[in-house]
């Protein structure tokens, strides 16, 4: 991709999030996270709003932080590759993804692991220790899922014989288990193994997981394995050993494994170039078709709202019925429903109708 391309998509994508941030109703999990949770998240989700109000100002900061992450991704992307149109390429390609756009758009702890773990990559690739360990710190406090990353870096400190690496994220991985921070594990065999296959298809769109689950298989084998390379394939593994035995929170695991596309995009481009012209039509033609895919499953996304919301598409109910029914009950003045789900409820308090004595939900 070209500079001459690149700037323009950016500044319509910018308008294409901040649109859907400002229109897109309250989430069950936003809702949740807003009323019911103590941490980061529903701190910066009410800093907003009390602000700005609105959905824009629950999203704000997590939007403002996802803006800042893309110049981090653009600038984590020249460790890995030489060509400035590669460059394009890749961050583009990571912008489209359907995780990155919901991420960007919704309030979630993804959108504030995700620039820490890309602001690591680069001072470890520029041999800034402090600043190594100060990331550490901070998604220790902040991501109770950090252990993961702690054990991905233990292992590559391990394997690579770099002590500072190797005796700090040991210490925040014991801290993690001594207070019992972390994924918790447990249950017994039951078929969660498909769900987060499905999960993980949701957030790449199918084409383009099957090949990145491709590239990391294909660079355990016969590819030099660096630390984004570990981070990655590390957090899939075990997310998906652990959903064997439990169901997990992709939210966990997400943020370690989707900023690993720009490794995918490496292994393409380099087993197209090595080839003859003649030779080259196949992966051309394998890239436009999975290319496009993703291409139509973001823009179904970003494209919902007319294409789906009032025509009876159900899986829009969760966030447009409670939108809808609130303004038809405040139409009426009438200020309370009758519901006994969680989620339904916390989405119509956020709308301003709490709900009838008889049918209160206690938290």
């Amino acid at each position: 991709m070209s500079k001459r391309v690149f700037y323009p998509f950016i500044m319509i994508y910018i308008s294409a999030i901040v649109y859907l941030a400002y229109t897109t109703p309250i989430t069950p999990h936003e809702a949740n996270i807003f009323y019911s949770d103590n941490g980061i998240v529903n701190f910066l989700m009410h800093y907003g709003y009390d602000m700005f109000g609105g959905f824009i100002g629950i999203r704000l900061f997590f939007t403002l932080i996802g803006f800042i992450s893309i110049y981090l991704y653009y600038s984590m992307t020249a460790i890995y590759l030489e060509r400035e149109s590669d460059r394009y390429s890749a961050t583009t390609l990571y912008l489209i993804l359907p995780g990155i756009i919901t991420a960007l758009v919704l309030a979630n702890i993804s959108i504030l692991v995700i620039p820490l773990v890309l602001i690591f990559l680069i001072s470890y690739d520029k041999d800034i220790k402090w600043l190594q360990i100060a990331i550490m710190g901070v998604l220790f406090f902040i991501h109770e899922a950090s252990v993961i990353f702690f054990i991905t870096i233990l292992i590559y400190g391990f394997i690579n014989k770099n002590r500072l690496l190797t005796l700090s994220s040991g210490i925040f991985l014991t801290l993690s288990i001594i207070i019992a921070r972390g994924v918790e594990i447990g249950g017994r065999p039951s078929g969660h193994f498909i769900d987060i296959f499905g999960l993980y298809t949701a957030l790449f769109s199918p084409l383009i997981f099957i090949y990145f689950f491709y590239t990391l298989y294909r660079i355990l084998l016969r590819e030099e394995k660096n630390i984004l390379w570990y981070i990655s394939f590390g957090a899939l593994i075990v997310s998906l050993l652990l959903s064997i035995r439990q169901r997990i929170s992709i939210t966990d695991f997400a943020p370690y494994v989707i900023i690993s596309v720009v490794l995918m995009l490496d292994s393409f481009n380099r087993r197209l170039r090595v080839r003859l012209p003649i030779y080259q039509k196949y992966y051309k033609i394998g890239f436009i078709v999975v290319i496009s895919t993703l291409i139509s499953v973001s823009l179904l996304i970003v494209l919902h709202q007319p294409l789906f919301v009032d025509r009876g598409y159900s899986f829009t109910d969760k966030l447009y019925e409670p939108f809808n029914l609130a303004k038809e009950l405040k139409a009426k003045n009438i200020d309370c429903y009758s519901v006994d789900k969680r989620d339904k409820v916390y989405q119509l308090r956020f709308y301003g109708i709490e709900s009838c004595p008889r049918y209160e939900f206690k938290e």
